[in-house]
């Protein structure tokens, strides 16, 4: 009898934002969509309502991160979280600009993946609350592999800090 090598489920984190419409609505969807696709979610943080970055004339954002165990290379979860985004009706316009959702790949275990069309961990990860903020809440002591800071530590560096308001935890979606 010949056995199968078992898949090697690694650890990802996403991060989910969202500003236009019903943003928690769009944001318990993607997270639907995901459970559908074959993504397991193990962890989630709250709910967050985020000033925006880049474009500041905007709606509000609400943001959360999420922790996946996937069997799937960072280009593959990559290519099934935008056809979620493009299935919850994103549109690409401007950067910075408004979205129906976003959803990004923050960590991926602690490789560093330098694709044409993926890079991770994400060059801005460390100055930006809206996604330090919730992945503290799930993960505090996961180091960043460029940095090799524990997320608390670089939450509490010092830099040019955006609001981040805890708005509820979703619970069992």
């Amino acid at each position: 009898m010949v056995k199968k090598a078992l898949d090697k489920y690694h650890t990802v984190y996403l991060s989910l934002g969202s500003n236009i419409g019903d943003r928690e609505k769009n944001i318990i969807n993607a997270l639907r969509l995901l459970k559908i696709k074959g993504i397991p979610i193990t962890k989630m943080s709250s709910l967050y309502e985020s000033e925006p970055v880049g474009i500041e004339d905007q709606p509000w954002f609400y943001n959360m991160v999420i922790k996946i165990s996937s069997s799937l290379q960072p280009d593959k979860i990559l290519k099934i979280v935008k056809d979620i985004e493009a299935e919850i009706g994103r549109m690409w316009t401007t950067k910075w600009g408004p979205r129906v959702i976003d959803i990004d790949i923050l960590f991926y275990e602690d490789q560093i993946v330098n694709m044409e069309n993926l890079v991770i961990p994400h060059k801005e990860f460390h100055n930006r609350d809206f996604v330090l903020v919730p992945m503290v809440e799930i993960e505090p002591d996961f180091i960043h592999p460029v940095l090799k800071k524990s997320i608390e530590d670089i939450l509490e560096s010092p830099r040019k800090r955006k609001k981040v308001i805890w708005v509820k935890f979703l619970g069992a979606v």
